[in-house]
């Protein structure tokens, strides 16, 4: 290929994107369909689209099961998608499925975040993105938020913080800021980690995507990406009382994450911290093979995490 070419390739990552001299950035692993909100005739759950930030093109999807008592007040779920900071979103077949099934066998009300994406806005924006729309959850805590479901049916006391992969990472980094930054009328009560994206040290975890996306930080050292590292600080001032990890046998995080819980164990944080493997899967099987037993364990245990707080 001529190198003066304006369409020729200037970086590439896969699977993830490419971005080519011509600016246009191309995603080698393609988004999962997206699907509209909807009515969902199996469950009783319904769904909806909000906008949360008009200057940056930002909603989120709000989820609410079935409803028996007017003055009913559920549990809140705030669930942000994985897919390496660079793919999906939770308008996505994949996203929209999943927290629909949540939400009906856990009966909560959820908020799927969603944030701009790498590398067209490199990190930290997905974390500012996703602090903003908690903050406009947050606006709802007295009962004159734009939303009627949270207004009406959300228990603020009961907040739970949850996501896979990438948004494992961001849920940890977000209640961190809930702690350090205080979250007035939101109190966390537990966050599910479920096959968690973080960092480590060299020689043994390296990853140049990341460093590209994260631009001007040592992802190595930096402790929203590695915060088992440096000693684990920061996780003393995580937000909440409970954590569940979920880790997979066959999935090259899986260290990562029980390092994590080992770092969480030891730091002066004052919770209880939970750390459940599935063996002989890969990262994030439970979304890509959602009706196999085992992820339906896996749902189970979430469940089980949410529903043990009344």
């Amino acid at each position: 290929m001529d190198s003066s070419d304006s369409t020729g390739i200037l970086h590439e990552f896969p699977p993830f994107f490419r971005i080519y001299k011509n600016g246009r950035v191309e995603r080698i692993t393609a988004d999962a369909e997206t699907v509209p909100p909807s009515d969902d005739p199996h469950t009783g759950v319904q769904s909806k689209d909000t906008v949360v930030s008009h200057k940056n093109s930002l909603s989120v999807r709000l989820f609410i099961p079935k409803i028996k008592d007017p003055s009913q007040k559920l549990p809140l779920l705030i669930y942000i998608h994985g897919g390496a900071f660079c793919i999906e979103s939770p308008f996505s077949s994949t996203y929209h499925s999943y927290v629909t099934d949540l939400v009906h066998q856990a009966n909560v009300i959820a908020v799927s975040v969603q944030y701009r994406r790498a590398p067209e806005h490199p990190l930290p924006v997905a974390y500012d993105d996703s602090w903003a729309a908690i903050q406009w959850v947050a606006s709802h805590v007295n009962g004159n938020g734009v939303e009627s479901w949270l207004n009406k049916h959300a228990d603020f006391e009961r907040t739970f913080l949850a996501g896979d992969s990438a948004g494992a990472n961001i849920a940890h980094n977000m209640t961190v800021r809930a702690g350090v930054n205080g979250l007035i009328g939101v109190k966390i009560v537990g966050m599910v980690l479920a096959h968690p994206f973080f960092g480590g040290k060299e020689p043994e975890f390296s990853s140049p995507v990341l460093e590209f996306m994260f631009p001007g930080v040592n992802i190595y050292d930096d402790p929203r990406i590695n915060p088992a590292g440096a000693g684990g600080v920061e996780l003393a001032s995580l937000q909440c009382s409970r954590v569940l990890i979920l880790v997979a046998g066959k999935d090259g995080l899986r260290e990562r994450g029980c390092n994590y819980y080992e770092a969480l164990k030891q730091s002066g944080w004052g919770g209880a911290v939970e750390i459940v493997e599935t063996e002989g899967e890969d990262h994030v099987f439970h979304l890509l093979n959602p009706n196999c037993d085992k992820a339906g364990v896996m749902m189970k245990q979430v469940v089980s995490f949410i529903n043990a707080v009344h």
